[in-house]
């Protein structure tokens, strides 16, 4: 009998490691190595295509709060890294504005991340990014991305050897800032707290999640909060007055960007302070004092409410982008930028500008006193250089603070709006490429800076993704309304002896599209009329309808009597294959004897309104739908169609509508017929589509024919 093995075991190398922080470790050495300020490990969650924030450096999570679990197939650049097992590099706020604006948004400072893919050859764990300050080049550098690649490498085989020994990861709290070195001795600390208490200004050390570790005296003072109260609390927190977004958006600015910042602040009732940030990779050092030009400013000029405060919040922006999923066409996105961007944003007119055909297309535009300011935009040649073209062509924005900046970059252009004083034109970029552009229009001169510029170029791709569903839309309806109108007859033809009107409306549902026709065909001795329904409203119900309607003509004027007529086009509609079904009603009309032949095929009854004012439905032999039974036959009912007498010819979409019965809404509808009286034919089509209750939101379209007996045929 052979001995027992013992259990296998890791290497002392491998066991020591697993007792380790392991991807916190990997992330400090990994930021440490280009000199990167913050980052965050990604891990793949178990059974989902999901990515899980693990574990968190530099910065505050709730920094990243929205992005802590991300789909793999949201479009931010963790996700693309792995999706696309790739290094994904974004060098400023303008990149990340045009590429990611959801991101952008809601950080709109300049920074520059990179993204990397955690993965082996054969297994994919998770994905990495790593910021830097603004101040980092644009490109990233060869030694960089080496040490990002390798580090990344590593990681996923520390991974994949924890892994194969089936040994879950402990969760890793974020990593702490970098620790301060200390001072050379207790007497340098002393000596140190003794200088910044004789400094005038006010001094307060906050950490990276802006809370006071330091105040002295004079940041107690200036605060009107005392020192002791304000150790440990959050700035903002403490003094109720700095409780407002711009301020902490001032703080987050700082942090991300690692750029000084500063802003003025009014502590009430009228002291104005100053304060700027220092960032670090530990903290914020921030110096307080009194910003007495401004007090100046504030007791020598009116309030303007002009002041540093941030552009759109983040509950804007998220009201914005509601807003703009609501929007169907080109003209309710123009009128929802009208309505909520442009308060947001302070600009008092607006243009949407598209391109067809190598020229500018003026998609909509709000706000100009004379539109043809504007206007004159429409035609305009690509290739002609103004800031429109210019835009539309690269997908890069232009600000223009001044009319002097605009005249000094495209001189001599007497095209420029009257009545404006400085321009944002912003470039609406969905799917990769520009769909438009997006000018606002300020009435005074308007400095645009830096973080203005990234939300106003991330409030643009909001534009953008809206505008491009609603050209989409609008194309499509304008291929439905042109198919449509291609199909039924332009204007009816005259029958003798009868007088006719005719009403068509699309679903409200669906391709506003549909299968409902009808048609007048003369011949002689005899005229007819039909009206029908192929199921459905899109496209393919469409083309159907034209080809029944067609043949339905066809066999007319090859002079078949009204049973005939419905078999052969029965027939047909069985030979072409179709898995659609059609309804339909044909007349075969004799004014002049004061009669109607008619054949049914599973179509709603039409209503006869006689000349006394009587209103009755035609209870009509038939048979079933057209396109079921190719053997079915359509008998014929002969009705009195005296002059005067009035058929009323409907398709369902006319009479049926959730929770409403059928008997009851032809009941309405005889009602409505008898009221109204002898009136013309062209206001009863009008009223009966207005007083229906299924027009108002339509699930089907509806058609109406309405055919008088004149009697002089």
């Amino acid at each position: 009998m052979s001995e027992r093995q013992p259990p296998t075991q890791a290497p002392a190398a491998t066991r020591a490691h697993l007792g380790r922080p392991l991807l916190s470790l990997s992330l400090a050495a990994m930021m440490d190595d280009v000199h990167a300020h913050s980052g965050a490990v990604y891990l793949l969650a178990p059974g989902e295509p999901v990515l899980e924030m693990a574990v968190m450096a530099g910065l505050p999570r709730a920094f990243a709060a929205p992005w802590e679990r991300v789909g793999l197939s949201a479009p931010i650049p963790v996700a693309e890294a792995l999706r696309e097992r790739r290094l994904v590099w974004v060098g400023g706020e303008e990149e990340m504005a045009r590429r990611y604006p959801r991101i952008a948004v809601v950080l709109p400072y300049p920074f520059a991340l990179a993204a990397l893919p955690v993965a082996t050859a054969d297994r994919a764990f998770g994905a990495v990014f790593v910021t830097w300050p603004g101040s980092h080049p644009p490109k990233l550098s060869e030694r960089e991305r080496a040490h990002l690649t390798a580090a990344c490498e590593r990681l996923a085989l520390r991974l994949q050897r924890t892994a194969r020994l089936n040994r879950p990861l402990p969760r890793e709290p974020d990593l702490p800032a970098a620790p301060v070195p200390d001072l050379a001795s207790t007497l340098g600390s002393l000596e140190a707290a003794r200088m910044v208490a004789r400094l005038p200004y006010g001094l307060l050390s906050l950490d990276v999640h802006g809370r006071i570790g330091f105040a002295n005296a004079a940041a107690a003072e200036l605060l009107g909060t005392a020192a002791d109260e304000l150790l440990g609390t959050q700035l903002w927190a403490s003094a109720p007055w700095l409780n407002d977004p711009m301020y902490e958006d001032r703080y987050r600015a700082a942090l991300i960007s690692q750029h000084v910042t500063s802003f003025v602040a009014l502590r009430p009732p009228d002291d104005w302070l100053s304060f700027r940030l220092y960032p670090s990779t530990t903290g914020l050092s921030v110096r307080v004092s009194r910003a007495r030009a401004v007090a100046q400013m504030a007791h020598g000029a009116p309030e303007t409410g002009d002041g540093p405060a941030r552009l759109v919040t983040i509950s804007q922006v998220l009201s914005l982008a509601g807003a703009l999923t609501e929007a169907v066409d080109v003209q309710d996105v123009v009128q929802l930028v009208a309505d909520e961007v442009c308060p947001a944003v302070g600009s008092q007119a607006l243009a949407i500008l598209g391109a067809r055909a190598g020229r500018m297309l003026m998609l909509g535009h709000r706000g100009y006193a004379d539109p043809r300011m504007i206007e004159q935009f429409n035609g305009m040649p690509l290739t002609e250089r103004t800031p429109g073209t210019h835009v539309l062509g690269t997908g890069v924005p232009a600000f223009f603070d001044s009319r002097e900046q605009l005249d000094r970059l495209y001189p001599a252009r007497e095209w420029t709006p009257d009545g404006f004083a400085a321009w944002a034109y912003l470039p609406l970029i969905a799917s990769g490429r520009p769909v438009g552009t997006c000018l606002l229009a300020y009435a005074q001169p308007h400095v645009f800076p830096a973080d203005e510029r990234a939300v106003l170029t991330s409030l643009g791709g909001l534009i953008a993704q809206a505008l491009e569903r609603a050209l989409l839309y609008d194309a499509k309806n304008q291929l439905a309304h042109g198919l449509q109108a291609a199909l039924l007859p332009h204007s009816l033809a005259t029958l003798p002896g009868i007088e006719a009107a005719a009403r068509y409306l699309p679903a409200t549902q669906g391709m506003e599209i549909g299968g409902d026709f009808y048609d007048l065909v003369p011949t002689r001795p005899l005229s007819a009329a039909v009206i029908g329904d192929v199921q459905g409203h899109n496209v393919t119900a469409a083309g159907l309808m034209g080809q029944i309607r067609t043949g339905v003509r066809a066999f007319t004027t090859g002079g078949q009597p009204p049973h005939d007529v419905m078999r052969s086009t029965n027939r047909l509609l069985v030979d072409l294959g179709s898995e659609l079904f059609a309804s339909c009603l044909y007349l075969q009309l004799d004014p002049a004897n004061g009669r109607a032949v008619m054949a049914r095929a599973g179509h709603p009854p039409p209503l006869l309104r006689r000349p006394d004012g009587r209103v009755r439905v035609l209870d009509l032999a038939g048979g079933p739908l057209l396109g079921i039974d190719a053997a079915a036959t359509y008998p014929t009912t002969e009705v009195e169609f005296t002059p005067g007498s009035l058929l009323v010819l409907y398709t369902d979409g006319l009479i049926e509508s959730p929770g409403v019965d059928i008997e009851d809404a032809l009941a309405q509808l005889g009602e409505l017929l008898t009221t109204m009286g002898d009136q013309p034919l062209e206001y009863l089509a009008d009223e009966l589509v207005r007083h229906s209750l299924a027009t108002r939101e339509r699930a089907d379209d509806v058609a109406v024919l309405l055919l008088r007996a004149r009697g002089d045929g």
